[in-house]
């Protein structure tokens, strides 16, 4: 997908659409970035973001839709041997995850999110998270130039 198609799809109105469809934030950002970017992931795949939400599985831990971000960054540049380089997912990762934590003031989601657990102001705090990560994701993308 061209550089072009990519900002013709709007990476955050589709996270946001996904997560009030019932999609958790972490399979709401990858599935919306399965069809932004046309990347190869199946159905079946899409089920390992699942058990991120709610910060691993109501853990509290990191937040999922970081998480899910930094999937689609190693469906990007990961690698598929131990020959080739980790270090630019490495780089990204730890790039996209210092923006992250710029925007939100932190990476774990119960800081990020205090209210209870499927709480109308839960919902509604995890929608304006998972949408914003979308769009600052995006634009990481675009800025660093990752996908083709």
């Amino acid at each position: 997908m061209t550089q072009q198609a990519t900002e013709n799809v709007n990476a955050k109105q589709l996270a946001g659409q996904n997560f009030r469809e019932g999609y958790n934030c972490a399979e709401a950002i990858l599935r919306a970035y399965r069809d932004v970017l046309n990347l190869d992931i199946s159905d079946s795949a899409l089920r390992m973001a699942s058990g991120f939400g709610g910060g691993l599985g109501h853990a509290g831990c990191m937040c999922g839709s970081l998480t899910a971000a930094t999937m689609v960054l190693g469906m990007l540049q990961g690698r598929v041997t131990n020959e080739e380089s980790r270090e630019p997912v490495y780089t990204s990762a730890q790039q996209f995850h210092g923006l992250f934590e710029e925007k939100f003031g932190a990476t774990c989601c119960r800081m990020l999110n205090p209210h209870p657990y499927d709480s109308r102001d839960h919902l509604r705090n995890c929608l304006k998270i998972t949408g914003n990560t979308a769009e600052l994701l995006q634009k990481f993308i675009e800025d660093k130039q990752l996908a083709e």
